[in-house]
């Protein structure tokens, strides 16, 4: 008897519960189309910097050459100007940090921190904030 009424039970999706799984995946989409053009973004200005280093120079034709590389891939978030040069003995580290801010809907906005560099040890250098 308890077996027939199991196989009589009808299993799915309500439709309030399909509404909030839609509104759950609009949401993530939302999120996601915003968040992967500052991605996009990052990884070719994470790219311009190891190219720029390999590449070698002075300081002035690193960044001249890291600008050139962004006006290629239409990168708006840093410029060669902003770039931390440090040395490492014989090596110079190039480091960059900055925030991108993304709206979402209304007053509501997204802030991702982003920061990268050619050094080894994965610490990112600061600008001196005695510089102009």
């Amino acid at each position: 008897m308890d077996r027939r009424k199991l196989l009589n039970k009808q299993a799915g999706l309500s439709l309030s519960g399909l509404i909030g799984a839609l509104a759950i995946i609009g949401v993530a989409g939302i999120f996601a189309m915003r968040m992967v053009p500052a991605y996009i973004e990052y990884s070719a200005i994470k790219s311009g910097i190891a190219q720029v280093k390999s590449n070698g120079g002075s300081i002035r034709e690193m960044q001249q050459a890291f600008n050139r590389h962004t006006s290629i891939n239409d990168v708006e978030a840093v410029r060669g100007q902003d770039l931390v040069f440090t040395r490492d003995g014989e090596e110079t580290q190039i480091s960059f940090a900055y925030e991108k801010r993304l709206p979402l809907m209304g007053n509501v906005s997204l802030l991702i921190d982003f920061a990268g560099t050619t050094d080894p040890s994965g610490v990112v250098a600061e600008a001196d904030s005695a510089a102009p």
